[in-house]
């Protein structure tokens, strides 16, 4: 017997596949493959979250005042134009749903969010995408590709999985250049990592344009990847549009409550954000003087090519990480098979993935006796 049918398309999309977060037999794993924060949320997160545990037989708030009050309150920015989702990827897909549609063509770059292609397939749009260079977007790929039936360009800066970033006066480059009908996305995930200063998550260049959406995410640096919080500031009349469309209970009220205490806790903020730029520093030059090309990274993970290694493919450094007990994510859009992507962690952590990758690159993976497993059972040293 014949069952419903899903629309045309949708049997052929590939299911997203998430960051392993278990090996078998090890209890306490380190968690290095899905760009969490090493460090949790802010105290202050922690107790507002708590605060609300009294109150779960309520609604959340369908207008999401607080929450909105507090990003706009820190970011400078205007509350009425800032909406909240379940995780920035929800408001994406609402854009997508929005604004895109069976026979248009949704621009992305080589290296994506893996979840923009999804949404736009589900659309019955055309997915055009453009090519990099050095793993870095290509403005000039993009705009070479933008076609009468292009209604949505979709980027992440900082990108994933590259950590790489366009400086400002390409972002601005990319917007002028684009007609005004075309919907140009930021998807700064990883904006609050960043420390160069030719870098720019949007907000003026969204301010000032019709057609400029930028999103960001409670899920990074600020620790709530499991309340999904996100939020989007845009022009009044996009942001009207995905009002409409929203569920008015997308957020949560532990969720909004966590998130509203998280972005206004900014010293704490700080403190990560040396932590990771100090790491990332130290990484790159150590995994540099073992033969390895890192890909420079503004965000909190780092990209590994594999190149240079006798066999030209990062498979075998997956599966001897994960020996000692290290899950890093192996790559799954652009570049493939020679290049892996690592969490920047806690220091016990970082120190763990960099003596291991000695390791393997000496050879010594070959003989398992001489490499007993990291102790990964203890709870891991913050600093």
């Amino acid at each position: 017997m014949t069952g419903p049918q899903p629309r045309r398309g949708i049997a052929k999309i590939t299911p997203y596949v998430a960051g392993k977060s278990s090996l078998p037999e090890i209890a306490n794993p380190v968690r290095l493959a899905s760009n969490e924060s090493a460090f949790g949320p802010s105290p202050n997160a922690i107790a507002a979250y708590r605060a609300v545990e009294t109150q779960l037989h309520r609604y959340p708030d369908a207008h999401q005042a607080e929450l909105k009050r507090a990003i706009a309150e820190v970011h400078g920015l205007e509350e009425d134009r800032i909406v909240c989702g379940n995780g920035s990827d929800e408001l994406i897909g609402l854009l997508t749903r929005a604004y895109v549609g069976r026979g248009d063509e949704l621009l992305i770059s080589e290296n994506h969010f893996v979840m923009c292609p999804i949404y736009g397939m589900v659309q019955g749009a055309k997915i055009v995408m453009a090519p990099e260079k050095n793993f870095c977007i290509d403005v000039d790929a993009i705009l070479d590709r933008v076609t009468p039936k292009t209604r949505m360009v979709s980027i992440a800066n900082p990108n994933n999985p590259t950590g790489t970033y366009i400086p400002r006066e390409d972002v601005d480059r990319l917007s002028a250049s684009l007609p005004p009908d075309v919907l140009l996305v930021l998807d700064c995930a990883y904006a609050e990592y960043v420390t160069v200063p030719e870098y720019d998550p949007g907000v003026e260049l969204v301010r000032n344009s019709a057609n400029v959406v930028m999103t960001r995410t409670f899920s990074k640096m600020y620790g709530l990847a499991g309340l999904r919080i996100g939020w989007a500031y845009g022009p009044a009349a996009v942001i009207e549009i995905i009002q409409r469309i929203r569920s008015p209970f997308n957020t949560t009220s532990a969720g909004m409550a966590a998130a509203a205490a998280a972005v206004q806790d900014t010293a704490y903020i700080e403190r990560i954000r040396e932590h990771n730029a100090g790491w990332l520093a130290r990484i790159s030059d150590e995994l540099s003087e073992l033969g390895l090309s890192v890909v420079p990274s503004v965000a909190n993970f780092y990209l590994i090519d594999f190149r240079a290694c006798p066999d030209g493919s990062a498979r075998g450094a997956v599966a001897y990480l994960e020996q000692r007990g290290i899950i890093p994510r192996p790559v799954s859009t652009g570049a493939q098979e020679h290049v892996l992507r690592i969490t920047v962690g806690l220091d016990d952590e970082n120190e763990a993935v960099l003596a291991a990758l000695r390791e393997y690159l000496s050879g010594a993976a070959a003989n398992s006796d001489a490499n007993p497993q990291v102790d990964v059972s203890k709870e891991p040293q913050r600093s």
